[in-house]
């Protein structure tokens, strides 16, 4: 029987998680990968977070800035810029449209 891979799902919406886990509050790589977890992306890698925070930073989404920390080396925050916000917005309204359009078709064929 074939079944859903989520890390292949997970691949396609990282970025608009990460951008929403950084929607209301700023944080440090993990506290991004721990927030996602929590809220139910169990899946995510540590690798992949890193990365998109990267790739999101240098695609103009993120700034970031570092906290001195007494109990380990210092953390790098990321927060969202205004671009960021926009694209959050954006990606969004397209991901509420396409969970919509898939909604619907599972519902039609009795798989929901």
């Amino acid at each position: 029987m074939h079944r859903v891979d989520t890390t292949q799902l997970l691949k396609g919406v990282l970025d608009l998680a990460v951008l929403a886990a950084l929607r209301d509050e700023d944080g440090y790589g993990y506290d991004i990968l721990r927030r996602l977890r929590t809220a139910g992306l169990g899946d995510v890698g540590d690798a992949s977070v890193y990365g998109t925070l990267r790739r999101l930073y240098n695609g103009g989404l993120l700034t970031t800035y570092v906290v001195p920390s007494d109990e380990g080396p210092h953390r790098k925050y990321y927060s969202l810029n205004p671009a960021g916000r926009a694209e959050l917005q954006r990606s969004g309204k397209v991901w509420q449209g396409f969970a919509s359009t898939m909604d619907d078709l599972l519902r039609e064929r009795g798989t929901a």
